[in-house]
C-alpha cells in the first residue's frame, strides 16, 4: 500500500498574516499537515526540536534569531528536517548565506502557490530547488570564493572553506545526469530524459555527490554550473 502519512511541516515567519496565510494554504493540501507556526527563529528552532517536522518553511528576517542562523542550527541538530527559505530578500549575500547554512530551497514571497507547493514536496523527496535568478547569485558567490574571496570578505577567511579533496572523474552517464541536474530538472525529469528508472537516477546523484564532495543537491548543482565555466 502507498504511504499515506502526510508531510509534517512547520511555518516560521514573524509577520502573522503571512504566517497564518501560508499555514492555511499548505494545511489545505491532503498530503501536508502543518504541525506548528513560529513567530521568530528561536521559536522555530525550539518547535522543530519538539515536533520534528519533515520540512520547515523559513523566513530570513526575524527577531531573536535570524532565519539563516536558525537554518544553520537546524542543519546540525535535525539533519532529517529540510528547510525551504521563503523570503522577500534576494540580495546576493542573504541567498548565499542561506544556502551555505543548509537551506534546500530558496523561494521569493511572490512565488506562485503551485511553485511553493511543488517546492515543499520536492524538498521532502530529497531534492533541492533554486529559482534560476537565485541560482545565478549563488553561482556568482561560489565563483568568487573559488577565485580567493567572496565580495566583501578578506581572502584568507574565504579560502579555507574551499579546500577539499580533489574531485573524482565522472563517467559519461554521470556527466549527463549532472548536466541535467544543473539545468534544474528533478530526478523524475532526468529519468525520463535519459531513459532510466527514477531510483537509478537517485543512485547516480548520490554517487556524483560523493565524487564531487557535495554535501547536498544544491551544492552539487552549483558545482555543476561551475564546471561548465
Amino acid at each position: 500500500m502507498p504511504n499515506t502519512t502526510p508531510l509534517r511541516l512547520l511555518v516560521a515567519d514573524d509577520q502573522a498574516i503571512i504566517r497564518r496565510g501560508l499555514a492555511l494554504m499548505l494545511d489545505a493540501e491532503p498530503d501536508i499537515e502543518v504541525v506548528g507556526q513560529a513567530a521568530d527563529g528561536q521559536e522555530a528552532l525550539e518547535m522543530a526540536e519538539a515536533l520534528r517536522p519533515d520540512v520547515v518553511v523559513m523566513d530570513l528576517q526575524m527577531p531573536r534569531l535570524s532565519g539563516v542562523a536558525a537554518t544553520r542550527l537546524l542543519a546540525g541538530r535535525l539533519p532529517r528536517t529540510r528547510v525551504v527559505v521563503l523570503t522577500t530578500f534576494d540580495d546576493d549575500e542573504r541567498v548565499f548565506e542561506a544556502v551555505q547554512a543548509g537551506a534546500h530551497a530558496y523561494l521569493l514571497k511572490d512565488a506562485a502557490e503551485d511553485e511553493v507547493l511543488d517546492t515543499v514536496r520536492a524538498v521532502h523527496r530529497g531534492e533541492s530547488r533554486l529559482a534560476p535568478s537565485v541560482a545565478r547569485k549563488v553561482l556568482d558567490q561560489f565563483r568568487a570564493l573559488a577565485g580567493g574571496a567572496a565580495p566583501g570578505e578578506p581572502p584568507g577567511e574565504a579560502a579555507a572553506p574551499t579546500a577539499a579533496a580533489p574531485d573524482e572523474p565522472l563517467s559519461d552517464k554521470e556527466e549527463r545526469v549532472l548536466a541535467l541536474l544543473a539545468d534544474g530538472l528533478s530526478n523524475k525529469q532526468i529519468a525520463a530524459t535519459v531513459f532510466l528508472a527514477e531510483g537509478t537516477v537517485k543512485n547516480y546523484v548520490s554517487r556524483i555527490m560523493e565524487k564531487l564532495h557535495a554535501r547536498n543537491r544544491t551544492e552539487l548543482a552549483v558545482k555543476a554550473a561551475t564546471r561548465r565555466g
